[in-house]
C-alpha cells in the first residue's frame, strides 16, 4: 500500500475530487458545492467569493455566471482563476489553481433550461455587479424580462460557464493536533503529467 492510500488513494486527481464531493453530498448541510473563487482585477487586487461549482470534468472544475460580472470581466482579463472547497463535516479542502476557459455552447444551454424559470428570467434582468437603484427597480426590471421573453427564455448571450483547468490541485485532511495531511497535484501546463507531493502541515 503506497502513502497515498484511504481518502488520497488514486491515480487520477479529478477522480479523487469527484469522490471528496460526493462524499461532501452526504453530509454537508447547506451547499456541498459551494467553492470559494479568487480572481483578480485589473490593478492586482485579488477579489474572492461564493459561486456553485457544477461539474468535475476530466479536464476542470465548471460553474456558471454572468459574464459582464466582476469575476466575470476579471476572469476574461487574467485567464487565470485560484478557488477552494472546504467541507467541515469532512474536515477537508481542496484547493485548485489554473487557467480559465469559457464555455458557452450546448452544455451552457442545457445547464440553463434546467434552472427555474425565474432563476432564468432573473439571470436576463440582473446587470450583476453593476450599482441597483432600488429592490423595487429590480424587480421591475424582472416583471419587464418576463413580459418579453415569456415562459421559455433563451439563455443570455452574457450568460454562461467557466472552466478552471488545474496546474495545481491541493488535497487537504485535518490531523491530530494540528498535523494534517496535504498532497499536491501539479504540473507546469495543462498538458504535462501530473507530479505528486507531501507537503507539510
Amino acid at each position: 500500500m503506497t502513502e497515498r492510500d484511504g481518502k488520497f488513494a488514486g491515480d487520477n486527481p479529478f477522480e479523487i475530487a469527484r469522490r471528496w464531493l460526493q462524499e461532501a453530498e452526504e453530509t454537508e448541510i447547506n451547499d456541498p458545492n459551494a467553492v470559494a473563487l479568487a480572481t483578480v482585477d485589473q490593478d492586482g487586487l485579488p477579489n474572492v467569493r461564493m459561486v456553485l461549482l457544477k461539474d468535475i470534468t476530466d479536464t476542470g472544475f465548471r460553474f456558471y455566471t454572468n459574464y459582464n460580472s466582476a469575476k466575470g470581466q476579471e476572469l476574461a482579463a487574467s485567464g487565470k482563476a485560484a478557488m477552494v472547497l472546504h467541507w467541515k463535516s469532512l474536515r477537508r479542502q481542496l484547493r485548485i489553481r489554473g487557467m480559465v476557459s469559457r464555455e458557452d455552447g450546448p452544455e451552457a444551454d442545457a445547464y440553463y433550461k434546467s434552472r427555474s424559470l425565474k432563476s432564468r428570467l432573473g439571470a436576463w434582468a440582473s446587470q450583476q455587479s453593476q450599482p441597483l437603484e432600488s429592490r423595487a427597480r429590480l424587480m421591475a426590471d424582472v416583471a419587464k424580462v418576463t413580459a418579453a421573453k415569456g415562459p421559455n427564455p433563451p439563455r443570455p448571450p452574457f450568460w454562461g460557464g467557466f472552466c478552471v483547468t488545474p496546474v495545481e490541485i491541493e488535497f487537504w485532511a485535518d490531523g491530530a493536533y494540528r498535523l494534517h495531511d496535504r498532497f499536491v497535484w501539479r504540473r507546469a501546463t495543462p498538458q504535462n503529467p501530473w507530479e505528486i507531493q507531501r507537503l507539510n502541515p
